[in-house]
């Protein structure tokens, strides 16, 4: 276990903060068919947004808005990946299997049998591969998405959750229920440690910010940055309650974290030695995942509304016609 210590969540919420004019807003929303989604990918070159969806992956259009629901059919989709320089991502269901598909005509080129509640995903650039966080099963399984088949697995252990890369060989991983980051080496697929997560409960977005952080978002209200190349803490920021997800914009020196327990998108400056809170954005309760477009700057967030729960603490039911895609601007 790698030693923390670091600056303070009090003292970060001391740091001075940019302009509150530069905040973004809700600028639109795309109407969506119903039913429930997970993660989402943007693909600045095909303009277009894929989302993961309980009966497949939709794609919308980030010029025109036109959706194509169901480009690629199937039950439980958590995950998907890009694959660049190619037109191919791949996209992972709760059964056990990563589907390769083409973005654009959606044309399936292989399932690939992985783990149990396979969730998220990354692509690892060295290697060309794409890498399954099985969730449930404390694995992650290792795809080859030009040719459609597995390359290998490798034991995490814990619940898994959202992936990282640190650009240096190394793969961090939240582990969910015990609070904490694995990090794996990827030429020997070792995990050559854990980073505990103090004060941070329920880990799930992760975000790897040029600055060497990993911005991890915890389902108690705050993000966790630590230096990933020690373990170091650096502090915490606050955000909202219930997030699933982290994603950050080099390009703009951005990282975002949307809170579907608020309905909240904080917006982080990571133009600095350390990151600062500069803008939290209203956006709607549930609103809980999201991705950004590197070529604009456009954050996109799925949300709904939902009908009052039927019995304490069952999860509510969506509103029929109320799924969209809300775009940030």
């Amino acid at each position: 276990m790698k030693l923390r210590a670091g600056i303070s969540a009090a003292l970060l919420s001391l740091l001075p903060f940019a302009p509150a004019a530069a905040a973004p807003k809700v600028a639109t929303s795309v109407p969506l068919s119903d039913g429930g989604w997970d993660l989402l990918a943007v693909d600045s070159v095909a303009h277009q947004v894929l989302i993961a969806r309980a009966d497949g992956v939709d794609a919308v259009d980030t010029r025109t808005g036109t959706v194509k629901p169901r480009l690629v059919a199937g039950t439980r989709f958590h995950g998907i990946a890009l694959v660049p320089g190619t037109s191919l991502a791949v996209a992972t269901q709760a059964a056990g299997s990563a589907t390769v598909f083409n973005v654009t005509t959606g044309k399936v080129s292989g399932v690939v049998t992985t783990d149990p509640d396979a969730d998220a995903t990354i692509y690892e650039p060295g290697t060309r591969t794409v890498w399954v966080m099985n969730g449930d099963s404390g694995t992650i399984s290792i795809v080859d998405p030009a040719a459609a088949r597995a390359t290998g697995k490798m034991k995490v252990g814990g619940s898994l959750e959202m992936a990282a890369l640190d650009g240096r060989g190394h793969l961090f991983v939240n582990v969910e229920d015990k609070g904490e980051l694995a990090e794996i080496d990827i030429a020997s697929r070792n995990v050559m440690g854990t980073i505990a997560l103090p004060g941070c409960e329920h880990p799930t977005g992760l975000a790897y910010l040029k600055l060497g952080l990993l911005l991890s978002a915890c389902s108690n209200g705050v993000a966790d940055l630590t230096r990933a190349r020690d373990g170091r803490s650096i502090g915490q920021i606050a955000i909202g309650p219930r997030p699933d997800g982290a994603f950050a914009d080099s390009a703009r020196h951005r990282a975002y974290v949307p809170s579907g327990g608020d309905g909240t998108l904080t917006v982080i400056d990571t133009s600095g030695a350390i990151p600062r809170k500069i803008a939290t954005v209203r956006t709607q309760v549930g609103a809980r995942t999201g991705a950004v477009d590197v070529a604009t700057g456009a954050v996109y967030l799925p949300a709904a509304n939902y009908l009052p729960a039927t019995a304490t603490g069952q999860r509510p039911a969506i509103a029929p016609g109320s799924v969209r895609l809300l775009v940030v601007r």
